[in-house]
């Protein structure tokens, strides 16, 4: 039997990982880390409501009546609550080997952390992204479908998303315009779209490539959206990201080769809140699929 001794990359190379998330994640730009899962699958988030304006009754009587407090103030009303319940989703995980020789054979350029490294930005973090955008998109506020887009209208199209979201008060400061490399083809073609590209190095790995009427535009390719999107024009603050564990480890071959074999996990979700839908406004090229 194979004697593993398990070798934890946390110690070495995970306090760059978090970091690597961060820089190189596209949806980075469009979620929070508002709500943690620590100790617990799930959580619940409270939603409560507020109360409406009235006249003040300077002289008015105060009394009861038919289920109802009156004062000065108005109808005495109880506030509304409102429950989301969401749940770790995700628990993925993967395992390859470092050859002995393939590591000596490359003058040490294939090794375990360069290896994990590349796992990370080619495997772990795409998946990752892919599966919160459609989260976005499933539970977006508003979905315009069947638009096509070409250099007449792409600019016009980002500001009436741009209206919807002013019209349900979500903050400027913020947005981001995600879109596919097609869209943003059309949005550089179209006459009316003013572009700012001068970009710092630090947003360009983020994929931002310029900015618009207070938009940040970051295109991201296609493989990552879900199919048939234009765009989408999101605020970080409806959306939550959560990677409860992210563990990495290199174990001695042992009996199963010759080298290294490195294992990694890594357990996350995201979700909308219910009550801040209407931070994100998605455009597809397709038609409404429940109709």
């Amino acid at each position: 039997m194979a004697n593993f001794q398990s070798i934890d990359l946390v110690t070495k190379f995970s306090p760059l990982v978090d970091e690597r998330f961060e820089v190189e994640s596209k949806t980075s730009l469009v979620t929070n880390k508002d709500y943690d899962f620590i100790g617990t699958k799930s959580i619940k988030i409270y939603s409560v409501s507020t109360s409406p304006m009235n006249d003040y009754g300077r002289n008015t009587a105060m009394g009861t009546g038919e289920g109802q407090v009156l004062s000065r103030y108005g109808v005495i009303q109880d506030l509304a609550t409102d429950t989301q319940e969401v749940s770790m989703e995700k628990d993925r995980s993967f395992i390859f080997v470092v050859d002995k020789m393939d590591q000596d054979e490359t003058l040490q350029a294939l090794n375990a952390g360069s290896a994990l490294a590349r796992q990370l930005r080619e495997v772990v973090i795409p998946e990752v992204d892919k599966y919160t955008y459609k989260k976005m998109a499933d539970n977006a506020g508003h979905t315009e479908y069947s638009v096509t887009i070409d250099k007449t209208n792409a600019y016009t199209s980002l500001t009436d998303a741009n209206e919807y979201l002013d019209e349900k008060k979500i903050p400027v400061d913020g947005r981001v315009a995600v879109v596919t490399p097609k869209f943003y083809k059309f949005l550089k073609q179209d006459k009316d779209a003013v572009l700012e590209t001068e970009i710092g190095e630090n947003m360009r790995i983020k994929g931002v490539i310029a900015n618009m009427d207070g938009l940040v535009i970051q295109k991201v390719v296609s493989s990552l959206l879900p199919e048939n999107m234009n765009f989408m024009v999101a605020h970080k603050v409806a959306t939550t990201q959560a990677i409860k564990l992210a563990e990495y480890n290199t174990n001695p071959g042992g009996v199963l080769a010759s080298g290294q074999i490195v294992t990694g996990r890594i357990y996350y979700t995201a979700f909308v809140r219910n009550n801040k839908k209407d931070a994100i406004y998605v455009s597809m090229s397709s038609a409404d699929p429940g109709l």
